[in-house]
């Protein structure tokens, strides 16, 4: 069996913010690398139709060039009165060059008005080795869109979103708080735990 508390982990990103939650909330039993290890990585275009699509295409990319296990993220917001957008655009809302800035602000003018905030956050992750995916998991988080920004933390959408239950949104939180709740701390717990029991 793999020292568990030795085991290393490719996330197939080059997205800082998506590193430092991931190391997070696996804590300090993992060592999780990203794509700046390794330079000649193909950039990868996000062409699936659902966030398991892409997070396929992106593990599927990176695994050849690392000899362990690589995991691919793709996730998004879903909100119910925009007929589950942004979607796999979350990232490209406003614009393929766009900022989260502009993304947050273009989501805040479409809801203005509405009554329905229900949105719920998605991660699929999908887990590659030797070139092939051999597991997919997902986590939800259901919540409302705010009705504007509050916190300083987090990144993406997290000023805007409000879990089911709660008052503050995903930026207001601690970290360990919004792990705790957040879909990709779900997913990556289902991660971790298969992890664990495999070889």
């Amino acid at each position: 069996m793999t020292d568990v508390s030795k085991q290393r982990l490719l996330l197939a990103t080059r997205n800082a913010h998506k590193t430092r939650e991931v190391r997070e909330i696996l804590g300090a039993g993992w060592m999780v690398e990203d794509l700046a290890l390794l330079p000649g990585s193909p950039e990868v275009e996000e062409t699936g139709a659902t966030f398991e699509d892409n997070a396929r295409l992106k593990a599927l990319a990176a695994s050849p060039h690392y000899g362990g296990w690589v995991v691919a993220d793709d996730s998004g917001l879903e909100v119910d009165a925009l007929g589950g957008e942004p979607g796999v655009r979350s990232a490209r809302f406003a614009g393929d060059r766009a900022d989260m800035e502009e993304n947050r602000a273009l989501l805040l003018q479409r809801m203005q008005g509405l009554a329905d905030r229900a949105a719920r956050f998605r991660c699929v992750l999908a887990l590659a080795r030797d070139g092939r995916v051999v597991r997919v998991f997902d986590g939800v988080v259901e919540g409302v869109i705010n009705a504007g920004e509050r916190g300083g933390g987090g990144f993406g959408y997290d000023p805007l979103f409000v879990p089911s239950g709660g008052t503050a949104t995903f930026a207001e939180m601690t970290a360990q708080e919004k792990h705790a709740l957040s879909h990709r701390g779900r997913a990556m717990m289902a991660l971790a735990e298969f992890l664990r029991t495999t070889a």
